[in-house]
């Protein structure tokens, strides 16, 4: 009898450990999400209606994948190819609009005044939360909030000076030099030659921070470089997976 007894109040507990999660869980694909978009259509908002876990990412993800199998010419309106889902949502339904990354919605506004005070009310207006996969590979002024960041923006707003980026000019320019004489030698050969610049763009970059922050080139640390590019791409990917979503949703 006490054996019954306690597989029962075993099967209870389990039961209700299993409710409340089934609670939380029906709350958080579903009621919770569509709360918050009747909150942003009574502000007046527009956008489609929440779509369970996934949102709006498939169709996004579907046209980003189209509009890149498509080649473009150098005069072409760029921004079809690079946020082919954000024009169309514009387009459709004006410049106040929300789309759904998963079960977050992301609002559109391109009021400038708007923009203005999103920006300078740094307290009611904060970041959004990083995933605890993301805060491994990013830390800093990025992530930070509140007296945090108002420290080390002081922290770091000497190096941004005037007389410390006119010191920073060598460096500037040696980089830039070196890249244009890559340039010049792909043209050499033919008269004329088309390549894409964005790689040389990329390696540019890395070499000003280089040579500004620690004294070396680029490619004295290229491997260094490769492997954070790398590893950003690796957090991308899994930060946009439902899987990890998931996770991130119980970990906060």
């Amino acid at each position: 009898m006490i054996m019954d007894l306690g597989y029962n109040s075993f099967g209870v507990s389990c039961a209700l450990v299993l409710i409340l999660w089934g609670c939380r869980v029906l709350n958080w694909v579903w009621f919770r999400p569509k709360k918050i978009e009747k909150c942003l259509r009574k502000q007046g908002l527009k956008g489609k209606s929440y779509r369970v876990l996934y949102g709006d990412s498939k169709e996004s993800a579907i046209m980003v994948k189209e509009a890149n199998s498509k080649p473009i010419n150098i005069f072409d309106d760029i921004v079809p190819r690079v946020m082919p889902f954000l024009r169309k949502t514009i387009n459709v339904y004006g410049k106040a609009s929300f789309i759904w990354f998963g079960w977050t919605p992301r609002v559109l506004i391109m009021d400038t005044d708007l923009i203005k005070e999103v920006f300078t009310k740094i307290h009611s207006f904060q970041k959004q939360k990083t995933s605890p996969l993301v805060k491994l590979f990013i830390n800093g002024l990025a992530i930070y909030e509140g007296e945090v960041w108002e420290k080390h923006r002081k922290i770091i707003n000497p190096a941004f000076h005037q007389e410390k980026l006119k010191h920073m000019l060598p460096a500037f320019y040696l980089s830039c030099s070196e890249m244009v004489n890559k340039w010049e030698k792909l043209v050499s050969t033919k008269g004329s030659c088309e390549f894409d610049v964005w790689p040389y763009i990329e390696t540019f970059t890395s070499d000003v921070i280089s040579r500004t922050s620690f004294g070396s080139s680029y490619e004295e640390g290229k491997m260094i470089f490769e492997h954070q590019k790398e590893l950003a791409e690796l957090v991308g990917q899994a930060s946009q997976s439902v899987v990890h979503s998931r996770m991130e949703v119980f970990t906060n």
